[in-house]
């Protein structure tokens, strides 16, 4: 049987699509691009993440949506969007 960790919390960045580069398929938003929940420039993404939740313009997408690293955001097709489309992504940490 699988150890559940009893303690979980939320790390959210923040960013618009104008903050990503690529076209199509490539299209990425970088962790440096992004903002922590403290309002700072933040540095990377969590590292193994129980989950995550991408939200483009306060709605929550579906899992094909979206790839994450540590390093980046990539959400094909990103680059249609207007550039002052809001992105969040919530990582669930434990």
């Amino acid at each position: 049987m699988a150890i559940t960790k009893p303690f979980m919390a939320a790390r959210r960045f923040t960013a618009t699509i104008g903050d990503g580069t690529g076209v199509g398929v490539a299209y990425n938003i970088l962790a440096t691009a992004t903002t922590n929940d403290a309002g700072v420039a933040a540095t990377a993404f969590p590292t193994a993440p129980a989950y995550y939740n991408l939200y483009i313009n306060a709605q929550i997408q579906t899992a094909d949506t979206s790839t994450v690293t540590t390093t980046a955001i990539t959400i094909p097709g990103g680059d249609t969007l207007d550039p002052a489309t809001t992105i969040v992504v919530e990582f669930v940490v434990n």
